[in-house]
């Protein structure tokens, strides 16, 4: 099954990704992206939008609060919050070529992390 995945930030200025119902227009089963400073770069950590209290990935937000849809984004992102939600390893090379400064590039990201 195709999920509409959406990369969005919010009226909070927080980053999110979830599947998007658009019978109900709500993203479902909400991740929350943190952005982690290294001493090369930044990487970013899958973590569910109730953390620490909700340690699933199952809330729900209102569309309604989303301020900015991102048109653009890695595709690896996209796989890294499926494996996330699922809990299935769903891709087997690593994160190569993610490049924060060659967006367009690679992946747009040094690493993805689930955190939890």
């Amino acid at each position: 099954m195709a999920y509409d995945l959406r990369l969005v930030k919010l009226g909070t200025g927080e980053m999110v990704i979830g599947k998007y119902d658009a019978d109900k227009n709500v993203l479902k089963d909400v991740a929350i992206l943190q952005m982690i400073p290294t001493q090369q770069n930044m990487q970013m950590m899958l973590l569910p939008y109730g953390y620490p209290f909700d340690q699933e990935f199952d809330g729900e937000i209102s569309y309604s609060h989303v301020m900015y849809t991102y048109k653009k984004y890695p595709e690896e992102l996209n796989t890294k919050y499926m494996e996330a939600i699922s809990n299935l390893t769903l891709s087997t090379g690593g994160l190569g070529g993610m490049d924060l400064k060659n967006p367009q590039g690679g992946a747009g990201m040094s690493g993805l992390i689930r955190g939890k």
